[in-house]
């Protein structure tokens, strides 16, 4: 017996695509990539059914090519995720993540107290990573917060 399965989020020619994204991150994974204010086709799945999560999310972008920096800011959210480059219709380069040792202009500062609300500098924050929980620290304030608190605060 053949099973037969349909594509649920059409496939791109180039760009990249963004998947096994744990279920309701998706959204907040394309205001990372601030791909919400691109101009460049994008598709989203929501809630797709995965073999791995059970839930998944995905994201296609046409014509844009996320780099390895840029990849390694998802490791922020989940480092089980996959970012793949297409050509041609086709896997041309594969990412896999590492979590950055530092986080510049990303995140603001969930601190109101903190320089970075007052003053014209760039928002950095290193990475912590303590009994496989992830901390973000303000370069300025120093406060650490929770991967949870920066992303509901951006």
């Amino acid at each position: 017996m053949i099973k037969k399965t349909k594509l649920q989020v059409e496939a791109i020619k180039n760009g990249t695509v963004i998947d096994h994204i744990p279920a309701t991150l998706g959204i907040k994974v394309l205001k990372l990539f601030q791909i919400d204010k691109t101009h460049h086709s994008v598709t989203i799945g929501l809630n797709l059914p995965s073999s791995a999560l059970g839930k998944k999310d995905i994201i296609k972008i046409e014509n844009v090519l996320i780099t390895k920096d840029q990849a390694n800011l998802l490791a922020l959210y989940t480092q089980n995720a996959t970012i793949n480059q297409i050509k041609d219709y086709e896997v041309s380069k594969k990412f896999q993540l590492t979590l950055p040792e530092k986080v510049n202009a990303v995140f603001s500062c969930p601190n109101s107290n903190c320089i970075t609300h007052n003053e014209p500098v760039e928002t950095s924050f290193n990475v912590i990573c303590k009994n496989d929980i992830l901390f973000l620290r303000c370069k300025y304030c120093e406060k650490v917060f929770s991967r949870e608190i920066m992303a509901e605060c951006n």
